[in-house]
């Protein structure tokens, strides 16, 4: 059974915040509200942690397209490349934000990921998930939870997110109902930008 708590996100309790990390830290999966839909998410140190949620995806480790979530860009150098000047900027201008960005990974990429050439990351703008990354103090591997209904295919209710998840993972957030639009990918690891998909985030910005 998965314990189910409130975090309202205009104020986040650190007594709650707290037990987030706590069962981030045991090696437990949570579901968590972002700045789009109700993410998947783990802590990206914790091995056993990671391969529970390949194995809910039905995918291997290795090869599973989960995101980086991060608190800030502080923590890009950990897992990306050295980046020019520009993909930087698109980066500044863009996050926090409903985006996903590809970007070429480093050699210092957990284990699992070490093969991979390229990295997702993210730094949604919902101060839940930002509140969460900080405490923690590495970023969590996160991936959305789809919903099998081909109409609605993200579920927006925390309450039957719950319902569906309770005996997958070890903690739930409700931050009130969350968006049914992903994030908007785009591939910053060539050298011209390409959209992967086009999502909450608009390519105004671009």
């Amino acid at each position: 059974m998965a314990d189910f708590i409130r975090i309202y996100e205009e104020n986040p309790n650190p007594r709650e915040i707290d037990k987030v990390i706590k069962v981030l830290k045991s090696g437990g999966l949570i579901i968590y509200p972002t700045d789009t839909v109700y993410g998947l998410g783990c802590d990206i140190t914790n091995i056993k942690a990671l391969e529970r949620i390949a194995r809910i995806k039905g995918v291997k480790l290795e090869k599973a397209n989960f995101s980086f979530v991060c608190h800030d860009l502080s923590h890009l150098s950990d897992y990306v490349k050295q980046i020019d000047t520009s993909t930087f900027k698109i980066l500044k201008r863009a996050l926090p934000g409903p985006y996903t960005f590809i970007l070429p990974g480093s050699k210092k990429l957990p284990n699992p990921f070490k093969k991979r050439k390229t990295v997702g990351i993210r730094v949604p703008d919902n101060a839940i998930a930002s509140e969460i990354v900080r405490q923690l103090g590495n970023p969590i591997i996160s991936t959305s939870i789809r919903d099998e209904d081909e109409v609605l295919e993200y579920t927006t209710d925390p309450e039957l997110i719950l319902e569906k998840w309770d005996n997958l993972v070890d903690l739930v957030i409700d931050g009130g109902y969350g968006d049914n639009e992903a994030s908007t990918v785009i591939d910053l690891s060539e050298e011209e930008p390409q959209i992967i998909r086009e999502g909450k985030g608009s390519l105004e910005i671009f």
